[in-house]
């Protein structure tokens, strides 16, 4: 069995939808997914799903894209989500120096602010890192972000910076780009860190994997993910899809 660790079934991409996609992931072997919130609202749907299905899971926050929408209103709405027994943490947060869609001195704060939501309700943390790898470390390191454990999410850094977060108690999410032949870096990272570190994901309904790039992602394809990964360990993919499971179980928190 597999779980997508990283997932946005609220996307308007299913809109009308979810209930085929989550029986597509189940024929492929999908027990359980995380669908992650990126602002209020997606974060609201994505606990509203997670209560409608028992193999959906939510995670509540606010994407550095809309740090801008982090105020105290904001943060009191994101507490009263996250005591739900479905949500299992908190975010999508962290930095994003490629689109730079919020000023970057608001994108740090929302970012350490998610923080101390997590710590406080005793949460792990799930991070976006995007062109700012040492400013999110920076950060990881000075607020110490994995107290509670954490996920860097379609993780895309080098195999020092894994070995890093590791050591700052996180795990690595590995999404499609995996399957791409010109991801080397990635490659790296997930042939030699250590497996009960790892994690799959989609980023549904983005980031598709080979042969699907460029199409609609969804939950069920999180299969190809696992099956690169088994490849680069010479590992069957049950191995694989056992020790990431119990992986996302453990970071989750989930029974």
């Amino acid at each position: 069995m597999l779980i997508d660790s990283h997932a946005h079934l609220q996307d308007k991409a299913f809109a009308g939808e979810v209930e085929a996609v989550l029986e597509r992931a189940a024929e492929a072997g999908v027990e359980t997914i995380v669908c992650v919130g990126y602002d209020l609202n997606s974060s609201q749907a994505a606990l509203d799903l997670a209560r409608k299905h028992k193999q959906v899971y939510a995670v509540v926050g606010i994407h550095p894209h809309d740090a801008s929408e982090l105020n105290e209103k904001a943060i009191a709405q994101i507490y009263d989500m996250a005591k739900d027994q479905k949500v299992v943490a908190i975010g999508e947060t962290g930095l994003d120096f490629y689109r730079d869609l919020s000023p970057r001195d608001q994108q740090r704060q929302a970012f350490i602010e998610q923080i101390k939501i997590a710590h406080e309700l005793y949460k792990p943390i799930v991070i976006h890192d995007r062109d700012a790898h040492e400013q999110v470390m920076e950060i990881i390191k000075q607020e110490k972000a994995g107290r509670n454990g954490g996920v860097m999410h379609c993780y895309s850094g080098h195999l020092p910076m894994a070995l890093e977060l590791m050591k700052e108690g996180f795990h690595l999410s590995l999404a499609g780009p995996l399957t791409y032949k010109n991801a080397k870096k990635t490659h790296e990272v997930a042939a030699r860190v250590s497996l009960d570190r790892l994690l799959v994901e989609t980023d549904c309904p983005y980031l598709s994997p080979e042969p699907f790039r460029g199409k609609r992602n969804e939950p069920a394809q999180v299969r190809l993910v696992a099956e690169k990964l088994a490849e680069l360990r010479h590992k069957p993919l049950d191995e694989i899809g056992y020790l990431t499971s119990r992986n996302t179980k453990t970071v989750f928190r989930i029974d």
